[in-house]
């Protein structure tokens, strides 16, 4: 593992942070109207902090019809209603960074929302001097959308225009329109999106869907999924093979990394939902482009011993010279990690992100044991082509209050009677429950900087067993997972103390060896110099 960007110099800040997923719709209401906002942020920072964490990612705030959660943006520089404005933004900035928190905001840019000025521009006239901001093209020689293009979101990637006769692209919803990153308008007006921000004082951007940015100019038909086609994604049934992750997007990410380069200490999140190796391309072709693609095979990998040490060793093994990893047990567009893998292996999964070295991030309400609830079809808000997204974006349950204390009003979710009981107050004081582990995980790889960036040994495992070494300034450490549901036996080899367990128990422990882990059992040991 590599041990910086430049060896004589302090490591960034992001290396060894770990990052907390603010959901903001669900995290915090203050204002009774059942609805998460940016003052709501502010009321829970000491929480974040409490928790540990570095710092916060921020969902979309932004004016938007919300057909997409927030992500179906008219006005990428200010606020919605919904969740406050700009003058809230910029107190919640101030309050977290004198708690020593950063703050990284969500950047969308695909696409816009279809009432966005630029594309009601766009779609007055062929003429407009904004037509070429979107992709627009001319109806099949027969009629009909220009190819065969699929939405991620099923159906059509194209939308009649009946006003102009003509098609508009949409990688998503077709209220969504596609930006044309082919136009150095666009690229010139996005990178002034980007400089708001960051002469605000915000702390660097994730990035959304990032692979979708350009599609082929010939209009290149896609495979169907189930033809072959080695390291292709797979997205809503077709092999994206002319619709993702298409060359010119790396010279668009080298100049975003360029831009947040001229700031100090700025950091660049990619979300790119692709086979491993074609996401190592995004640190960068050349050029640097991201600090952090997403590293979602923790998301991906069958949760079983064998599978994830292999899952490791490859991910390991693709990262270019110099990258630096990261790990991702879930976020707002995925199953809840406890509904995943189940609430005993949730605990064990987080000792695993914690420990394998390099930045962490964290979904709020995970480190609760959160699980999915189910939702009414009369209450949903995002069904689509992945199934209904609600279930993991429920509010966050905060004490034993109306609507866990939430909200005053009425929740825009239902919060689930299971995950109120998992309320912060009521894990708060149990020192055995899910908050504690986090809390104290996160605290176990602060005090023991191995964990972050020493050398990482895989181990040889039995059956249910999935084993590690770290090694760092002069100390060592041994985790041994189970990540079974019978006891399982680990092979220590020599003596050594129990620094945690998932089960927080057992602590300092001495063991010499053999230790027999019981069923759903993650450890850390400390082991003797070497």
């Amino acid at each position: 593992m590599t041990q910086g960007t430049h060896e004589d110099c302090v490591p960034p800040w992001w290396q060894d942070a770990v990052i907390y997923q603010v959901y903001l719709r669900s995290f915090q209401d203050s204002d009774g109207d059942g609805v998460g906002d940016l003052a709501g942020v502010i009321a829970r920072l000491d929480y974040i902090v409490a928790l540990g964490a570095d710092a916060l990612w921020l969902s979309p705030f932004h004016p938007s019809p919300l057909h997409d959660g927030g992500y179906d943006i008219e006005d990428f520089t200010s606020v919605h209603r919904l969740f406050g404005d700009l003058d809230t933004f910029d107190r919640l900035l101030t309050q977290a960074h004198r708690r020593g928190l950063k703050v990284v905001l969500d950047f969308v840019p695909n696409h816009t929302s279809d009432r966005h000025p630029w594309f009601l521009e766009s779609r007055a006239t062929r003429e407009n001097p904004r037509r070429n901001w979107y992709v627009w093209r001319d109806p099949a020689a027969g009629g009909g959308p220009p190819n065969g293009w699929r939405s991620m979101m099923e159906g059509s990637a194209w939308t009649r225009d009946p006003a102009s006769g003509q098609y508009y692209y949409h990688a998503f919803l077709p209220e969504q329109p596609d930006l044309n990153w082919r136009n150095p308008e666009v690229k010139s007006a996005m990178d002034g999106v980007l400089r708001f921000w960051l002469d605000r004082g915000v702390d660097g951007f994730r990035v959304d869907a990032v692979p979708h940015l350009v599609e082929d100019d010939l209009l290149r038909e896609d495979p169907p999924g189930e033809l072959a086609g080695e390291g292709l994604p797979v997205q809503a049934g077709v092999r994206h093979a002319f619709t993702s992750d298409r060359p010119e997007t790396h010279a668009v990410a080298a100049a975003w990394r360029r831009l947040l380069d001229g700031y100090k200490d700025r950091l660049l999140i990619g979300e790119a939902h692709l086979p491993a190796e074609r996401v190592m391309r995004y640190y960068g072709l050349g050029s640097p482009a991201f600090h952090l693609p997403f590293n979602f095979v923790l998301l991906n990998t069958a949760w079983d011993a064998r599978a994830l040490a292999a899952a490791l060793d490859q991910y390991r093994n693709l990262l270019p010279p110099g990258a630096w990893p990261n790990w991702v047990l879930g976020n707002h567009d995925e199953q809840r990690l406890a509904s995943r893998i189940g609430r005993e292996q949730a605990r064990v999964a987080a000792m695993l992100a914690f420990t394998a070295g390099g930045t962490a991030f964290v979904y709020n309400g995970d480190e609760l044991g959160l699980e999915d609830v189910a939702i009414a079809p009369h209450e949903a808000h995002h069904p689509d082509v992945s199934g209904d997204r609600d279930p993991q974006r429920t509010p966050m349950p905060w004490d034993a209050a109306p609507n866990s204390g939430f909200t005053t009003g009425t929740p825009w979710l239902p919060l689930g009677e299971a995950n109120g009981a998992r309320n912060v107050a009521a894990q708060d004081a149990d020192p055995h429950s899910s908050l504690t582990l986090y809390r104290r995980l996160i605290a176990l790889r602060r005090a023991h900087p191995a964990l972050v960036r020493g050398r990482f040994r895989p181990k040889s495992g039995d059956g249910t067993v999935l084993s590690y070494e770290r090694e760092g300034d002069g100390a060592r450490f041994l985790v041994t997972l189970n990540i079974g549901g019978d006891a399982a036996s680990a092979k220590l080899g020599e003596p050594c103390e129990l620094l945690l367990s998932t089960q927080l128990d057992r602590e300092g422990d001495r063991c010499n060896g053999e230790l027999i882990l019981r069923p759903n059992e993650g450890v850390v040991f400390r082991l003797r110099p070497s």
